[in-house]
């Protein structure tokens, strides 16, 4: 079971999936100016509303917004379901993403550019928690993850259906832009600190970095994964019929 407590991704799940939530505990006082909004969709949904005191609620999250919701864990998709869309695949692959943070801060980029669904693996890797529920304003209730065994045997797979696999990593020679995003496309981020691990980079058909010109010599990865992921939305944008 999970737990949320920030407005804004509880009304995403409550929009976009609503059968996660199994209650939602709301404080009996005023709260909020979003509740209302809250408990409408929640009632729609058919979901149990228990009102109670505020204090019970500051004893189980502290820091709520005046409800705490109860949610079943997040059901997996298959990287299948990921290439079902239709359109040219555009999907992220992350290499050991450790900081939750960093990986809800990604799906909200992510979800936001139009991407088809991220692969995370099973281990050694954050996954989707109350605290990237929180980081991703909701977007991880809209966008399709997959978690696989073995990421690089995956990204053999991948290449197989079609797709190109474009690594970010520092120092890579060639800048980001300088790729063509409107393939099937497959972006691959590596770990914080550690970047991308060699069997990964292998894999990968191309790599390309954001060269940077102060003093600091690496960007925040989720950072880095909105500017690639926006320069595939510039690219396909300026050739919707590719």
């Amino acid at each position: 079971m999970e737990r949320i407590h920030r407005l804004n991704p509880l009304l995403e799940i409550l929009r976009g999936s609503p059968g996660r939530v199994q209650k939602i505990l709301v404080q009996k006082e005023k709260g909020h100016g979003k509740i209302a909004e809250m408990i409408r969709l929640a009632r729609e949904a058919g979901i149990s509303l228990v009102f109670v005191p505020r204090p019970k609620l500051d004893r189980l999250a502290p820091g709520h917004q005046g409800a705490v919701a109860i949610l079943t864990a997040k059901e997996f998709s298959s990287v299948e379901d990921l290439l079902v869309s239709g359109k040219k695949p555009f999907l992220v692959l992350l290499d050991e993403i450790e900081d939750p943070q960093n990986l809800g801060a990604i799906i909200r980029s992510a979800e936001g550019a139009g991407a088809d669904g991220i692969i995370l693996p099973e281990r050694r890797s954050a996954q989707p928690t109350d605290t990237v529920l929180a980081v991703s304003s909701g977007a991880a209730a809209h966008l399709k993850i997959a978690r696989v065994t073995n990421l690089v045997r995956t990204m053999e797979e991948l290449k197989r259906r079609g797709l190109w696999l474009v690594g970010a990593e520092a120092g890579a020679g060639r800048p980001w832009y300088d790729f063509d995003y409107t393939v099937p496309i497959g972006i691959v981020f590596g770990s914080e600190g550690r970047g991308l691990r060699r069997l990964v980079r292998e894999k990968c058909d191309e790599l390309r970095s954001i060269p940077l010109f102060g003093r600091v010599n690496s960007l925040n990865v989720a950072a880095a994964a909105a500017v690639f992921f926006f320069e595939i939305v510039r690219q396909r944008s300026l050739k919707p019929n590719e």
